[in-house]
């Protein structure tokens, strides 16, 4: 946590202003605040390993409890919520540079979630979120910051920090917020590293002053929050009076979608995002958009009534014109990262030629994802050994397909 930040977050229950604590939990690495104690009018926070939580609930407290005995390994540990002896050794991997999302993720999340996050950057709704977010930059207010709420572990904050995670020329800061901060922490260590981080609840109001933000997303995670009318308000209430906000993938009460949550009507939606114009866009046709005609059109605002019967959607609110547009698809970004086969495929070598098959990694994965058949082929054959780091020399003139289609991805860093 840069200290910095400070001057962004308040308490998200008082609203007060929050101040370091001058005691044995305060470790600070040059400008960055590594642990310590949060106080304000009303209550106290811990930061754990870069990372401010900003809950009021029992495993937080005890966290807290553990930075201020001096004792950082238990204070990890219970905000990781794994035991001692793994969360010690997934700090010294991540000291080492030797930790890798796949290794991390097996740990912190062994279950159909870490399966879904380990595949993110190549599932169907982050295909138009990624092309989504990358088109509103140029409509956002130069000079940022930007905020990913309810961001997981960083793959769309990956997309908004722009090339090597850093953030890009146009803004001062990217942020990401989630309730976990496991999630938060993956994030920070290997996905997205530069940018901020912010543990919190979107059911509560958000712990950032007022006017901050020149881009608010929030991708699929709406559906699931109890308290829409709140986080709707203050989404609108941290954006800049003429940023922008993005709900990329909003289940849709009137469509049938796997794990639905609790979706509202399209026309509910819109109606909460009144004050910031939002648009309606389809999300089925988003996806032809970009796959059949190479074009993202964000002026398409489609009705309540045209929504009808539609899985999903995506809304995207801002009082400048500008961000209502149809746009050529964006070209894949200089390589950023480390290019690799995407983990989707089997990758069979022999004779220096490589061949990837398609697999799933379970049947309930593909039910709800099975659909990236679309850009993903079954089966490519690829004169290059492809079984670790590709140089894009290696594909010649089939690299910026090959990364089109996602068949090979720009990861981050020990990613796999």
């Amino acid at each position: 946590m840069q200290a910095t930040l400070l001057d962004w977050i308040r308490c998200p229950f008082c609203g007060t202003r929050l101040q370091l604590v001058d005691n044995a939990a305060l470790a600070r690495d040059d400008t960055r605040i590594v642990a310590g104690v949060l106080g304000c009018e009303c209550c106290a926070f811990p930061v754990i390993d870069g990372i401010p939580i900003l809950l009021a609930d029992d495993a937080t407290r005890t966290a807290m409890h553990a930075l201020e005995r001096g004792d950082r390994d238990e204070a990890l540990a219970t905000a990781l919520d794994v035991s001692r002896t793994e969360a010690a050794e997934l700090a010294r991997a991540a000291g080492a540079a030797a930790l890798t999302y796949r290794d991390a993720i097996g740990v912190l999340a062994p279950d159909a979630e870490g399966t879904y996050f380990l595949h993110r950057f190549s599932d169907p709704t982050f295909v138009s979120a990624e092309a989504l977010v990358r088109v509103l930059s140029g409509a956002a207010p130069a000079g940022g910051p930007w905020l990913d709420l309810c961001g997981g572990t960083g793959h769309l904050t990956h997309a908004l920090a722009g090339p090597g995670g850093e953030p890009g020329p146009a803004r001062a800061e990217t942020v990401i917020a989630d309730l976990y901060f496991w999630k938060l922490w993956l994030a920070t260590h290997i996905t997205t590293p530069a940018a901020g981080a912010v543990c919190c609840s979107a059911d509560a109001p958000l712990p950032f002053t007022s006017d901050r933000f020149a881009m608010v997303v929030l991708m699929d995670a709406f559906p699931y929050i109890w308290h829409k009318r709140l986080c709707a308000d203050e989404m609108m209430r941290v954006a800049q009076p003429d940023g922008v906000i993005a709900l990329p993938h909003l289940h849709s009460s009137e469509g049938e979608n796997y794990a639905a949550g609790d979706p509202l009507s399209p026309s509910a939606y819109r109606d909460l995002f009144a004050p910031f114009r939002p648009a309606l866009l389809s999300d089925a046709r988003l996806l032809d958009g970009l796959l059949d005609d190479a074009c993202l059109d964000l002026a398409d605002d489609r009705s309540p009534e045209q929504l009808r019967g539609e899985p999903s959607l995506t809304l995207v609110a801002s009082r400048q014109a500008g961000a209502r547009r149809r746009v050529s698809a964006p070209e894949p970004a200089a390589v950023a990262g480390v290019l690799r086969v995407n983990p989707l495929y089997a990758v069979e070598v022999r004779d220096g030629r490589s061949v990837l098959t398609l697999q799933f990694p379970t049947p309930e994965y593909e039910e709800e994802f099975g659909h990236c058949r679309r850009y993903l082929p079954e089966r490519v054959a690829v004169d290059a050994d492809l079984s670790g780091p590709i140089e894009p020399r290696q594909l010649g003139p089939r690299c910026a397909e090959l990364r089109r289609r996602r068949v090979v991805l720009d990861l981050p860093p020990r990613y796999l």
